[in-house]
């Protein structure tokens, strides 16, 4: 009886203990459950609010998106612009490598000529000296030509004096002149009524010559 008692008690104590780690077990989970449910809570708030940062970042991507097209369409048309202006630009390229070989060309041809003006330049600066010096020549020669002038213009003035003394001397020589044409002429009709005389007394000797006898 008494052993019974005691396996009773020992059913109870042992019934109590496994109840009391049941309620023990019972209450770490419930705190685990309570503790997974505060983190599901945490969780899905925080779940909320990356889904609502992600509806944000979604609507700053698809502006951005929207903004990124905007831009891809500019670039496009600017990229064709491009294109445009490059074509131009090789075309201008050209036009300008034809235009350099003009001007190195023309460089050249410049070079030349700069080079024979310089030979042109030194053979005027040799005849400018030359012509200086003819100058003073002709400046010495003038001054000659001058007094030379001068001195005709007294040599003229004498020939005019003397000119006029010729001319008054000439006009009496034609007076002369004209006084011994009459002379001649009167010693002329002289000689003639002489010759006349003479034959008449040639007439008169022989007349008389032919009676002395």
């Amino acid at each position: 009886m008494h052993s019974k008692k005691i396996g009773y008690e020992h059913s109870i104590y042992t019934f109590n203990r496994i109840s009391m780690k049941r309620k023990t077990n019972e209450s770490l989970l419930q705190n685990k459950l309570q503790l997974a449910y505060n983190e599901l809570l945490a969780q899905i708030e925080e779940t909320k609010k990356r889904e609502a940062e992600l509806i944000f970042a979604n609507k700053e991507l698809a502006y951005q998106n929207d903004e990124k097209e905007k831009r891809a369409a500019e670039l496009i048309i600017a990229n064709k612009e491009l294109l445009f202006q490059g074509k131009e630009k090789q075309k201008r390229a050209t036009e300008l490598g034809i235009a350099n070989k003009e001007l190195a060309f023309q460089d050249k041809e410049k070079g030349k000529r700069a080079a024979e003006l310089g030979v042109a330049n030194k053979e005027l600066a040799y005849q400018d000296k030359e012509k200086g010096k003819r100058a003073a020549e002709l400046g010495v020669a003038n001054k000659e030509l001058a007094f030379q002038d001068k001195e005709k213009g007294k040599r003229a003035a004498e020939l005019s004096v003397a000119n006029k003394e010729l001319e008054i001397q000439n006009e009496q020589k034609i007076k002369r002149a004209e006084e011994l044409i009459i002379a001649n002429k009167e010693l002329q009709f002289q000689n003639e009524e002489k010759e006349k005389r003479a034959a008449e007394l040639i007439v008169a000797n022989e007349e008389l010559a032919f009676q002395n006898e």
